[in-house]
């Protein structure tokens, strides 16, 4: 049975970020390459910031390969999108994992290659410095920075949840 990662993806796949985030658990761990280890509110805050600036852009994702128990799942996503910074096309294969406890995420991990990220998304740029840890740190450092930015924007208007 698969219900809470599908579900999490379906929503995913419509940018659905407050159907997704009803699937987290409030002190959800979230850790990728992107973003580094985000917990509680800022994990779902950048699920609906993700989201939110997606919506009518060329963005799309599928997935396959769910698996579920009633304590571990996985799976594998592939976002479609037009990196804004540089206008070049992005192909990127995610591998999740997901940790369970009564019927909420309450670790999810996102796996994927950066330097092709980086290579795809950056171009030469991309493909020299994309494997460093340099370029992790600053990438993090960008992307956590852009999170809080979004918190503080949102935190100031009136709640839709």
């Amino acid at each position: 049975m698969s219900e809470i990662i599908t579900t999490f993806y379906n929503a995913f796949h419509q940018l659905d970020a407050n159907t997704m985030v009803k699937q987290y658990h409030n002190d959800i761990i979230f850790e990728d390459p992107a973003f580094g280890r985000l917990q509680g509110k800022r994990s779902k805050a950048m699920w609906q910031m993700l989201c939110s600036s997606q919506k009518g852009k060329d963005f799309k994702i599928d997935y396959h390969s769910v698996t579920e128990t009633t304590s571990e799942g996985s799976a594998i996503w592939e976002a479609y999108y037009t990196f804004s910074k540089t206008g070049r096309r992005v192909h990127n294969i995610i591998h999740a994992s997901f940790t369970i406890e009564d019927g909420k995420i309450t670790k999810h991990t996102d796996d994927f290659n950066l330097h092709k990220w980086a290579s795809q998304a950056m171009g030469f740029k991309g493909k020299l410095l994309g494997g460093t840890g340099f370029f992790k740190r600053q990438l993090q450092k960008q992307t956590n920075a852009m999170l809080d930015t979004y918190i503080t924007k949102t935190e100031k208007q009136p709640s839709t949840m």
